[in-house]
């Protein structure tokens, strides 16, 4: 079966710092490239970071540079966002999503982690 399992969200203060994991099972992620999205309350979904297939490419939304950092590991089949200087606007459910390519629309999502900054 077919799953994508994030985790690592929380309660946390401004200025501090999370890493979301995405646990894929049932397929090779090294073969898709992956995502992460995020929905924030009362709003739509917003791209947030992308990596190909091998890692060595990532892509950010502006105001996250500098702050996000996706990677991933083939060994492990796992997904990461490490999230830094952690702000308000920040606050969301984020997930983690594949495509086949990059052109290509999602086709497995998770459940979403819920990450909430508040002082």
């Amino acid at each position: 079966q077919v799953q994508l399992v994030e985790s690592g969200g929380g309660l946390v203060q401004p200025g501090r710092s999370l890493r979301l994991s995405c646990a894929a099972s049932g397929f090779t992620l090294s073969t898709y490239w992956m995502y992460w999205v995020r929905q924030a309350p009362g709003k739509g979904l917003e791209w947030v970071s992308g990596i190909n297939f091998r890692g060595d490419n990532t892509y950010y939304l502006d105001s996250v540079k500098g702050r996000f950092t996706i990677s991933r590991d083939h060994a492990k089949n796992m997904l990461y966002l490490e999230i830094n200087s952690l702000k308000t606007e920040d606050t969301a459910l984020y997930f983690c999503a594949r495509k086949v390519e990059w052109y290509a629309g999602y086709d497995q999502w998770g459940q979403g982690t819920q990450v909430t900054v508040s002082s």
